[in-house]
C-alpha cells in the first residue's frame, strides 16, 4: 500500500493560480470543513493547538474537500512534505519535529489518502481525478492558501512525480525538490511492449469495474498483509513497528479508500519522472535507498544526468522509504539542500 509499483507486481507477478491550468471537477459540498472529517481520536486532541513546539494536525477546505495537514515550526524557510502511494503524513513523524527546529514545516495527505476527502471518481463521474496534475494543484494551492509563500518540497516515491509536476505547473511557487526514492513508474504505458498493453488495460478494467477489484483489496488491506509489503521495502524489517502498520492501514480502512486504491492502480498514464525533471526550473537533489527491491537504484541513477539534478545521494543500506527507515541519514540531507538554496530573508516569513 506504499507504491503503485509495489501493488501491480502483488497483482500481475511482479506567480498566482490563475496562470494555472487545472482540471476541473465538482467539490462535494460546502459544508464547515471541520464537521465532514473524521480523525481518530489521537489527532482530535492536537486540532488547533498554539503551542509553538507541537506538531498541530489542521484540516484545509480545498475547492469543498477537506484536506488534513499538519505543521510545526514558525521560522526558516517552508517545507513542504509530499508522501508516496498509499502513505499519509504520518510517515514524516520522525522527521517534521526535527525540521521543524529551523524550518516551518507543512505535511500534507494527497486527496484520497491519509485523512483528507476521498471522493468517488464514479460517483462524481471524472476518471481523471486522481492524476498528477490533480494532486499537483493541489500542493501548488497550499502553499498559495495556507503556507502564504513559496515552499521546498521533500517527496517520497509516487509523491516526487507530483512534486515535480507542480514544480512544472507553477515555477514561481517551488524553491526546489528533494526526492526520496523516486517512483521509476514501471508500470507506465509508454514502459510496456506492445504486446503487453491490450493485456495491461483488460486486467484494469476488471479490477476497477468489477468486484475482483474490491476482493483483492480486502485481502491486502489487512494488518498482516500490510506488514509483509512494508517488510519487503524497508531493509530493516526492525523499523516495520505495530505503529507504522497502523499509520498506512488505519486511513485505507475509511470509506471510499478501496475506490481510490483500485483507481489509482488502474492508472498508467500521467507524466513520467524523466519527461519532468528537463521542464524544472528549481534545483533539484536525489536521495535513494540503495536496498529498495520496488525502484532499483541502477535505474534511478539514469536522473543524475539532468541539468536541473545538483547531486544524487546513496543511502546505505536503506529501502524504499528513507524519510521513515533513516531519517537520521535523511534530515541532515534537508537541512543542508535548504541551507544552500534558501535566502536568509525567508527566516522572517510569518506563520499560519
Amino acid at each position: 500500500m506504499v507504491t503503485s509499483t509495489m501493488t501491480m507486481s502483488v497483482c500481475v507477478s511482479s506567480a498566482t493560480t490563475t496562470s494555472l491550468s487545472y482540471p476541473r471537477y465538482r467539490p462535494r459540498c460546502h459544508s464547515p470543513v471541520q464537521n465532514k472529517i473524521h480523525f481518530p481520536r489521537r489527532f482530535v486532541s492536537k486540532l488547533n493547538i498554539d503551542a509553538e513546539d507541537d506538531v498541530q494536525t489542521r484540516v484545509w477546505n480545498w475547492r469543498g474537500y477537506s484536506i488534513r495537514y499538519q505543521r510545526s515550526g514558525n521560522n526558516g524557510p517552508a517545507l513542504l512534505l509530499v508522501h508516496g502511494f498509499g502513505a499519509n503524513s504520518d510517515h514524516w513523524r520522525n522527521n517534521i519535529s526535527v525540521l521543524a527546529q529551523s524550518h516551518r514545516v507543512y505535511s500534507i495527505d494527497l486527496i484520497g489518502y491519509g485523512y483528507s476527502d476521498k471522493p468517488n471518481p464514479l460517483q462524481i463521474g471524472d476518471h481523471s481525478f486522481y492524476t498528477f496534475e490533480t494532486w499537483a494543484s493541489q500542493l501548488n494551492e497550499f502553499c498559495l492558501d495556507v503556507i502564504k509563500d513559496e515552499a521546498f518540497f521533500l517527496c517520497n516515491s509516487i509523491g516526487g512525480v507530483v512534486g515535480l509536476q507542480a514544480a512544472v505547473l507553477a515555477p514561481h511557487i517551488c524553491r526546489g525538490i528533494i526526492l526520496l526514492n523516486i517512483s521509476l513508474r514501471m508500470l507506465h504505458i509508454k514502459k510496456q511492449p506492445w504486446y503487453g498493453k491490450p493485456f495491461i488495460r483488460s486486467f484494469q478494467r476488471l479490477l476497477r469495474d468489477t468486484a475482483v477489484g474490491k476482493f483483492f483489496y480486502k485481502t491486502i488491506a489487512t494488518k498482516e498483509s500490510v506488514r509483509n509489503i512494508l517488510c519487503q521495502c524497508y531493509h530493516d524489517t526492525s523499523k516495520v513497528t505495530d505503529e507504522l502498520v497502523h499509520i498506512i492501514l488505519g486511513p485505507g480502512l475509511e470509506p471510499g479508500a478501496a475506490e481510490v486504491f483500485l483507481e489509482f492502480i488502474c492508472y498508467s498514464g500521467g507524466p513520467l519522472p524523466e519527461e519532468l525533471l528537463p521542464q524544472v526550473k528549481c534545483p533539484v537533489l536525489i536521495a535513494w535507498g540503495d536496498k529498495d527491491p520496488w525502484e532499483p537504484i541502477e535505474i534511478g541513477r539514469n536522473y543524475e544526468k539532468f541539468d536541473s539534478v545538483e547531486d544524487f545521494i546513496v543511502l546505505p543500506n536503506v529501502g524504499h522509504c528513507p524519510q521513515d527507515e533513516a531519517p537520521h541519514l535523511v534530515n541532515p540531507l534537508v537541512e543542508s539542500f535548504v541551507a544552500r538554496h534558501a535566502k536568509s530573508s525567508s527566516s522572517t516569513s510569518s506563520v499560519n
